[in-house]
């Protein structure tokens, strides 16, 4: 048997995030930057204190070098934190694209942005998104051509998370572009990843989406204008971008699922507290079996997809360190957390609120912050739900039944 109990040094780290989000995240600081639309540097600063910032990256690079589980624990602690979900946004997307981004650039990279990065003076995010495309990232019209040891990028990429961060803090983004006409029935090649710096010439940061949620962190666009940007900018070998992306989803995907669960177990906290003082028909609701079979029900199955969660997050480690696992037999498990954990982390914040009445439809209650942040992961964030069943299901049958070939 495997045994999923933390290290000591697991433990200590956990209990001292947790003790930092309880004096820096407090529920109301949470609301005053969703309100405010801002995280605030001191939180920034305070996560580059906690080592936070682009963890996975190795120590030789200027990062903590820490484990998968280790990371699951930190984006879990966050979203047990801030139910907004928008801190966490910013800790997935520098942990899981930086660390790619780290793992595949040139050392004129790695000085430029990853080491800035992980001291909380650069932001690095992933701009693959564009308008009509979605989830099928083979799908990209943006361009790069190569002009002598230069490239030039010309394309727009949208719903792109930290735009207005980027541009405040500077940095930029793990960006795909086409390099070489599709091939039939092999759409994904001929796509490269490149480091795209927000301030390059040509670049042009677009107006801030409003999002329903995490409105702490900012949504927006980027167009590309003939952007100039020379070879050593690129992330990877030529036409392997797509191979270096689906790399990326899956560890996002993974401190997605990590991220759903401590944000529902706050919020299961957070109706028992009122189911137990809430009174009915002279006694607390609590004692209600059709609120109590509710409550057991999610219990029951938050502990089961908690399991999934650090069992995936043991693999893809085993996968980095040890290569007991293909990349392939990773992305089965991680596309079931994607698939299963934020659907039902949006299922616990309904029924909670449910359970609260009036309060809980109110912006005195901190659950509708949780249930329109949850919904962005829900919704699509690092691939849709019925991506993930096709990776699942072609992981179970075989290449040979993928739907779209």
């Amino acid at each position: 048997m495997v045994d999923f109990s933390f290290s000591e040094e697991q433990k200590l780290f956990q209990k001292s995030l947790r003790e930092w989000c309880q004096k820096e995240l407090p529920l109301e600081k949470i609301r005053e930057m969703d309100s405010k639309g801002e995280i605030s540097r001191g939180i920034i600063k305070g996560m580059t204190d906690m080592n936070l910032l682009l963890m996975t990256v190795p120590q030789e690079h200027g990062g903590a070098e820490v484990d998968w589980i280790t990371a699951c624990i930190a984006a879990e602690e966050l979203g047990y934190a801030d139910l907004s979900i928008a801190v966490p946004v910013l800790f997935l997307v520098e942990t899981s694209w930086g660390f790619v981004m780290d793992k595949y650039c040139t050392e004129q990279v790695r000085e430029e942005i990853i080491r800035k990065a992980i001291k909380g003076d650069a932001f690095i995010g992933i701009a693959s998104t564009e308008s009509g495309g979605g989830s099928d990232v083979a799908a990209i019209k943006s361009t790069g051509r190569k002009e002598g040891n230069s490239w030039i990028l010309n394309g727009e990429k949208t719903y792109i998370s930290g735009t207005e961060e980027a541009k405040k803090m500077g940095g930029g983004y793990f960006l795909l572009v086409r390099t070489a006409p599709p091939i039939p029935e092999a759409s994904h090649k001929g796509i490269t990843a490149f480091y795209l710096p927000i301030n390059a010439d040509g670049v042009e940061i677009g107006k801030r989406l409003e999002d329903m949620g995490r409105m702490a962190i900012s949504t927006g666009s980027i167009a590309m204008d003939n952007v100039k940007i020379p070879d050593s900018y690129r992330i990877g070998e030529e036409g392997r971008g797509f191979y270096l992306t689906m790399e990326g989803f899956d560890n996002a995907r993974l401190l997605i699922g990590a991220t759903c669960l401590g944000a529902s177990q706050r919020a299961l906290e957070i109706g028992m507290e009122y189911i137990k003082e809430r009174k009915a028909f002279g006694s607390p609701i609590g004692k209600f079996e059709g609120i109590q079979f509710d409550l057991a029900d999610l219990w029951a199955e938050l502990e089961a997809l908690r399991s999934l969660v650090y069992r995936t997050a043991w693999m893809n480690e085993e996968k980095y360190r040890n290569k007991r696992f293909t990349p392939h037999e990773v992305s089965k498990y991680i596309s079931a957390i994607k698939l299963k954990v934020p659907p039902f982390a949006f299922k616990v914040f309904e029924h909670v609120m449910l359970w609260l009445g009036a309060w809980g439809y109110t912006k005195e209650c901190p659950l509708e912050m949780g249930l329109r942040g949850i919904m962005s992961y829900y919704i699509g964030a690092e691939g849709a739900v019925n991506i993930q069943r096709i990776i699942i299901a072609r992981e179970l049958l075989g290449r040979e039944y993928i739907p779209y070939k």
